[in-house]
């Protein structure tokens, strides 16, 4: 019997008893490839010992000291590495325990942006339908996933609304180019900001990659520029996601590098840390934090575990990591090898509608036939399908239901460590596809 809250309480899962590179083993001695890194969070795999060597040097040196009195080497060298250089403008981390705390934060430190800037009337956000950000009540509360939504609605924020998110695949009207279908939803974001007063919106906020949700989906070439000159145009922030794409996981840093813009305000975490220890954070521009020197001097918002000595020198040494075995290069390399494994074994499914990702990110939607788009009934759980399937052959996924609207469609996502290697690559897509077979086969 167990005295844990597990995810499912019916069913408790295995007990993970070692894991090594790209391998985890069970209790019973089963071992599974880490296709998706966890929620795409082992970045490096597991047991790398320059890593483990620097958390044990921390641990030895200093575990923690409460931010209200002191600060830390490992966090202040962090934020050296990540903001010294000041990319596209972002001067200053700020360093929380998750991703959904990094959100609260975002969200916060845009609201004092506009108080200290004389923009009291600014209370309100807008997002995108089927996005994303966190399981706190202000991080649930920008997201816009109907599921995830449902059960703590009554008591979400109305500070939130939502428009299309990028999502060609569906949502891009047969007649429409690309072009086309980025000015739509660039016309929509402007109503919503005509609509809730232009004055009185704080940010946009959105998943530079969108992930679990909507399961991989970039966006088209011209999307981000054209949703920022609209931010732009009535003074509001621009705050990106970057929780499960960022910090390498599409073969850059940054997701946002290869949107040719920048954000007011970037979250991150997963692959900060990589699952050695828990971290999140944001980057901030200049031009926030500058508000706020101006103003209170202050950033009033805190928590007990913030710029964790020793989450940070592990956050350090995987960033380190990344750096030295250059493995932003291997990402590349590595994520065009998984595509073109994907689209080799499965890119003309009957039962696979699309294929899309970047980097080491990546997602197949499922869907009952091909020609029409038309999905499978939810209550077959084709995803989850397939990650037993998976999981039977060795290979960990990350599924996920409600591609669509948070109850119809399907996805599966894989997301493998960035030290992976072109024969681990082979496995991946070899497993996946069996298991994919597998379960269509079971329905």
């Amino acid at each position: 019997m167990t005295h844990i809250v597990h995810r499912n309480l019916r069913e408790a899962p295995p007990i993970a008893a070692s894991g090594r590179g790209i391998w985890l083993r069970d209790a019973s001695g089963h071992e599974v490839i880490d296709g998706s890194g966890g929620a795409a969070v082992a970045c490096l795999g597991h047991g790398h010992p320059h890593v483990v060597a620097a958390m044990k040097n921390q641990i030895d040196r200093l575990c923690y000291a409460h931010t209200a009195l002191f600060t830390a080497e490992s966090a202040e060298r962090l934020a050296d590495m990540l903001v010294g250089h000041a990319p596209g403008g972002l001067t200053h981390a700020y360093f929380v325990s998750s991703g959904s705390e990094g959100m609260e934060a975002a969200l916060k430190i845009a609201r004092q942006w506009a108080l200290e800037a004389g923009q009291p009337q600014r209370t309100k956000f807008i997002a995108r339908r089927q996005s994303y950000h966190g399981n706190t009540l202000g991080a649930l509360a920008a997201g816009g996933n109907a599921m995830r939504r449902a059960p703590y609605a009554p008591i979400l924020s109305d500070a939130f609304s939502h428009v299309s998110p990028c999502y060609a695949y569906r949502d891009r009207r047969d007649d429409e180019s690309d072009a086309d279908y980025v000015a739509r939803l660039a016309a929509e974001l402007e109503a919503e900001f005509q609509r809730l007063g232009p004055q009185n919106v704080i940010a946009f906020c959105a998943e530079t990659v969108v992930g679990a949700t909507l399961g991989c989906a970039t966006a088209l070439p011209g999307y981000f520029p054209a949703m920022k000159a609209v931010c732009e145009r009535h003074g509001a922030l621009l705050i990106l996601d970057e929780v499960m794409s960022g910090m390498g996981r599409t073969g850059t840093l940054h997701a946002w590098e290869q949107e040719g813009i920048t954000p007011d305000i970037q979250v991150i975490a997963k692959g900060l840390g990589g699952g050695y220890q828990p971290i999140g954070g944001i980057l901030v521009h200049g031009r926030v934090i500058e508000a706020l020197s101006k103003g209170s001097g202050t950033f009033k918002h805190g928590h007990t575990y913030q710029a964790h000595p020793v989450a940070c020198a592990a956050a350090l040494a995987v960033q380190e990591v990344i750096r030295d075995e250059k493995l932003l290069d291997n990402t590349k390399a590595m994520g065009a090898l998984l595509e073109q494994g994907l689209v080799e074994r499965l890119g003309n499914h009957a039962h696979v509608g699309d294929i899309r990702g970047r980097g080491l990110f990546w997602a197949v939607e499922l869907v009952k036939d091909r020609a029409s788009k038309a999905v499978y009934d939810p209550a077959l759980a084709m995803n989850e399908r397939v990650k037993k399937e998976a999981f039977k052959r060795g290979l960990a996924c990350y599924p996920m239901g409600g591609t669509i609207d948070g109850k119809h469609g399907d996805h599966i996502i894989l997301a493998p460590p960035y030290v992976c290697t072109a024969e681990e690559i082979g496995m991946i897509v070899e497993r996946f596809g069996d298991a994919v077979e597998a379960a269509i086969a079971s329905a």
